[in-house]
């Protein structure tokens, strides 16, 4: 009866540990994507602004 519940205890304790690493590299993942989004919307805005001021030029 012992055995089966430290390795109960054990087991939760250990799954905690990997839910804060997970959640803590998914935060990571989140920002860094966000950043990324945000380059490549920067980078069309400036393309799109570019062709219609060739647009109306030409």
């Amino acid at each position: 009866m012992f055995a089966i519940t430290g390795m109960l205890f054990s087991a939760s304790c250990g799954n905690k540990e990997v839910t804060e690493e997970t959640t803590e590299e998914i935060e990571v993942i989140i920002e860094e994507t966000e950043e990324a989004t945000e380059e490549v919307i920067e980078e069309t805005t400036e393309e799109v602004e570019t062709a219609v001021e060739e647009v109306v030029e030409g």
